[in-house]
């Protein structure tokens, strides 16, 4: 929003997904609408960059100076780690992304609607976080 972080992404695919969970909802005040890249195909810029550890398994990069969301990664071994999320709000164009998956399916409010919705991915929190292996004995905080 700033300026303060700059990045730069390749091989960004025309796909994006969404979360649902409490975290990500508080994080950006809605759903997290994100594309998933390579983290060796981002890089980042600026002086204003910071990253908080957000749960045991998962760490968010904001700006330090207007606080801005500007990616989450996971930092746990597993299915989901060596990429980068980025949502697409931060993007200088948006356009174009097709929205694949949507994650927490069961955590989205009532009020949230996205068109389009045969043929996409629909997970549960509990099938989620199935998914992170490293997670057994407590899902992520929300």
């Amino acid at each position: 929003m700033c300026g303060a972080v700059r990045f730069a992404a390749r091989d960004v695919p025309g796909k994006c997904g969404v979360c649902h969970c409490e975290m990500c909802r508080r994080w950006t005040g809605s759903a997290l609408i994100g594309v998933t890249v390579p983290t060796g195909s981002v890089t980042f810029s600026g002086d204003g960059l910071r990253v908080i550890q957000s749960s045991g398994w998962a760490e968010r990069g904001f700006c330090g100076e207007c606080g801005s969301g500007i990616y989450f990664r996971v930092t746990r071994e597993g299915e989901w780690f060596g990429n980068t999320e980025l949502p697409i709000g931060i993007f200088d164009d948006a356009n174009g992304f097709e929205i694949t998956n949507e994650i927490y399916i069961d955590h989205k409010p009532d009020s949230f609607s996205y068109e389009g919705m045969q043929g996409r991915r629909l997970l549960t929190r509990a099938e989620c976080v199935e998914k992170f292996s490293a997670l057994e004995g407590g899902g992520p905080e929300d």
